[in-house]
């Protein structure tokens, strides 16, 4: 049985990983189907280097592992469930009143 505290890290590790748009496009293209560094990289559009960074957070948070296929390494989820998680999330309806936002909403492009 879980416990609070350790319900709370998992909860963080998560929204750790959410909190980047690069590593939420990562998640949602591995929801799709496992991939390597490179494959990834050029569908994302951003740099190797790039890509490993946030490769390496999202190995730190738990939530994708990596496949040694030959000499080759390939991504994928950590567990199916987390691609039913992103899919509950991404469709989520959130309630956002639209008469107000935030000072900084121009700024760091939210609300």
């Amino acid at each position: 049985m879980l416990t609070v505290a350790s319900d709370i890290k998992v909860l963080v590790r998560f929204g750790r990983a959410l909190a980047d748009p690069i590593r939420c496009r990562i998640l949602l293209a591995l929801r799709e189907s496992p991939a390597y560094p490179s494959d990834l990289a050029d569908a994302l559009g951003i740099s190797r280097t790039r890509l490993s960074n946030h490769l390496a957070c999202l190995r730190d948070c738990g939530l994708v592992v990596t496949v040694p296929v030959g000499r080759r390494t390939r991504y994928e989820l950590a567990d199916p469930r987390l691609g039913h998680a992103l899919d509950d999330l991404r469709t989520a309806v959130v309630a956002v009143e639209t008469d107000r936002t935030c000072p900084d909403a121009k700024e760091k492009g939210c609300c």
